[in-house]
């Protein structure tokens, strides 16, 4: 049966072994979650036994908002991370000499040492990450479940289950690496199925399982006081906690501690004869807290003599509140501010290329973070001319860029063929050193130019062209030899450049004047500006020899 299912067994008829089947199914995951966040096997339990008695408090509200085939797994997850929360706020509260009482201690064996840098964050970036993502990776990993029973799980298929899984895992991946630990997704994986999901001590299931349903019953036949006396192995940390207030300053918690204590007994004897046992449990823990209560006291005598300490603690605060103000002063930092807006404006570039891919070209991957943030930091990026401007330098920068690896590959070529050149760029693939990714796709933009056009100005020294631009309003062919590298002449094909006709004329002065005098970036900048039909020919006939 699904989880679904025996939640609802049990909150519709009160059925304890579909309960003890959710417990027994789900003991691992809680129990590792809350042993890995927290270092404590005692605290582990504790906390398991909460997460439980939680969701038996809960089962008829939550089985009717579950699908037939529904996992707690997610619920559990997110329940054991909230009550690990608070048990680590207040265990930070609390004076640095507390120690906790460590019983049923038993050690796994050392993780390996990618699982001791993930242990210590993975769950708080299991909390950035989405629902989805959340549930789809403990099902997987920290549940063992397979794709099908993921997808069933998630009411998907089962590849969209395993897509739904890698992606989940390159999320994690990428939230890991903001907390300084690096892992391939591979390796993560790995670790995960490895570590994620320790056993739990032999018979927590079943002793979870007995104090959950007993705590429930007990809820629905008595007073709460009675239900909250049934949490046995949560009395321990109260009884600590409230200790070491007494030790710092209340000095009569302990007799207050104590007649609780008698009253809660008072109240089991009346209503349930068989918690005899458990009353005499709660009489021996408020024994080692009262002998817990003397330690600390004069743990609390001692730190009142420690002048020096405390002095020096307060030298501590006074530094930290100095590092907190010279942190201000940083952030309001002109200079800091400045490179912020660069960075800015760096996002924003790369944004461009994100949403207009046709403007890019395979040559951008040689463009290095500080092009980029170069590029940026002088481009106007407020209005269309100016985008246009800077994605035609960012092209520029990468055509440069893999302009004198192409230059080097030439001279290579050269070298192993009797200083001939090749017919196509496309035999100089085999001359890039170190090899180049993608080089077809690259060399396919570019070809080797005939003795005509080298022999033309502007043109000396030249082999190679780059024959596919962008933009050709804006951008430049690269010129490639052996010795040199540079721009073609404006009109980025070779040929001469094509002269405006004396009738457009007029429609150039009349573009400017109303520009701020700058020239147009293409032909349909013109069209505006065209009043007569000599002008109209003129026009298309000036289109027709540019671009053929």
């Amino acid at each position: 049966q699904s989880d679904a299912q025996l939640l609802r067994d049990y909150a519709a008829h009160g059925s304890e072994p579909a309960f003890a089947g959710i417990v027994a199914r789900h003991t691992d995951l809680v129990y590792s979650a809350a042993w890995r966040q927290t270092g404590s096997p005692e605290l582990a339990r504790e906390i398991a036994q909460s997460v439980f008695t939680d969701l038996a408090r809960k089962a008829r509200a939550l089985a009717g908002g579950l699908t037939p085939d529904a996992s707690l797994t997610g619920w559990l997850y997110r329940s054991t991370r909230y009550e690990v929360l608070t048990v680590l706020r207040d265990e930070r509260r609390r004076q640095a000499h507390q120690r906790l009482v460590m019983e049923h201690f038993n050690p796994a064996a050392d993780p390996a040492p990618d699982w001791q840098q993930i242990a210590p964050v993975l769950d708080e970036a299991m909390a950035e990450l989405g629902d989805a993502d959340r549930e789809s990776l403990l099902l997987r990993y920290f549940q063992n479940e397979n794709f099908h029973a993921v997808g069933r799980a998630l009411g998907v298929s089962d590849d969209a289950a395993q897509k739904r899984v890698s992606r989940a895992v390159e999320r994690l991946r990428e939230f890991l690496a903001q907390r300084g630990v690096t892992l391939g997704a591979q390796g993560l994986v790995v670790v995960l199925a490895a570590n994620a999901v320790q056993a739990a001590p032999a018979g927590l299931s079943a002793a979870l399982a007995a104090a959950v349903l007993g705590g429930a019953t007990v809820l629905t036949t008595a007073t709460a006081t009675v239900g909250k006396a049934i949490a046995m192995t949560t009395t321990q940390k109260v009884l600590v906690t409230a200790a070491l207030a007494a030790a710092v300053g209340t000095g009569i918690y302990e007799a207050r501690e104590a007649s609780a204590l008698r009253t809660q007994i008072q109240t089991l004897q009346q209503h349930w004869t068989p918690l005899a046992e458990q009353i005499q449990q709660l009489q021996r823990e408020r024994d080692a807290a009262t002998l817990q209560l003397a330690l600390l006291r004069e743990d609390n005598k001692r730190l009142a003599l420690n002048t020096p300490e405390l002095l020096r603690l307060r030298g501590e605060v006074t530094r930290l509140k100095s590092d907190v103000r010279a942190v201000a002063e940083v952030e309001n930092d002109p200079t800091v501010q400045l490179a912020r807006a660069w960075k800015a404006k760096e996002l924003r570039l790369r944004q461009l290329f994100e949403k207009n891919p046709d403007q890019r070209i395979p040559e951008m991957q040689y463009v290095s973070d500080r092009d980029w943030l170069d590029i940026a930091k002088s481009a106007d990026l407020d209005s269309t001319r100016g985008e246009r401007f800077a994605m035609s330098s960012v092209r520029s920068s990468a055509s440069f860029s893999f302009a004198m690896k192409l230059q080097q590959a030439l001279s290579s070529y050269k070298d192993a063929n009797k200083q001939k050149l090749p017919e196509t760029t496309s035999q100089l693939a085999p001359y890039f050193r170190p090899p180049v990714e993608n080089a077809d796709a690259m060399l396919s933009r570019y070809e080797m130019l005939d003795q005509e056009t080298q022999a033309k100005e502007g043109y000396k020294n030249a082999s190679i062209i780059q024959k596919v631009l962008v933009d050709k309003s804006v951008d430049n062919a690269m010129l490639v030899g052996v010795g040199m590298m540079g721009y073609a002449p404006k009109g980025n094909t070779g040929r001469a450049p094509v002269k405006l006709p004396r009738e457009l004329g007029p429609v150039l002065k009349a573009y400017m004047d109303a520009n701020n005098h700058q020239t147009p970036f293409d032909f349909d900048e013109y069209k505006p500006y065209i009043t007569t039909p000599e002008q109209q020919a003129a026009f298309e006939k000036f289109v027709k020899d540019a671009t053929q």
